[in-house]
């Protein structure tokens, strides 16, 4: 019934750029903060981007200034515009979707980015 799809992975140049994208479906979007995590080889899981229902923004201090969180109510759609790509940025990229104040979450399956010469 939940589910967030994921597209836009891929391999990309050092100083490139990816946006991904994650649509959601079988759940009020609305209602849900969106997140974006990562997961590096070797290392815990970790939030890299944040959006409100209302379109505040939180980021990780890794990532900032080079990537933007975005989100389409319309379409139920958040998306991450990656820039200046670098090779500790490869990783498996989560879409997450949060219900607040509860704490309810819904995880996509993951897309991989490979940034690499």
């Amino acid at each position: 019934q939940v589910q967030l799809v994921e597209s836009g992975g891929g391999l990309v140049q050092p100083g490139g750029s990816l946006r991904l994208s994650c649509a959601a479906s079988g759940f009020t979007f609305m209602n849900y903060a969106m997140k974006w995590y990562r997961q590096r080889p070797g290392k815990e899981r970790e939030l890299v981007a944040g959006i409100t229902p209302f379109g505040g923004t939180n980021y990780a201090d890794s990532v900032k200034g080079r990537f933007t969180i975005s989100r389409d109510n319309g379409k139920n759609a958040v998306y991450l515009q990656m820039n200046s790509l670098k090779p500790e940025d490869t990783a498996v990229y989560y879409c997450n979707a949060e219900l607040r104040p509860n704490g309810r979450t819904y995880w996509g399956q993951g897309t991989q980015v490979t940034v690499s010469s």
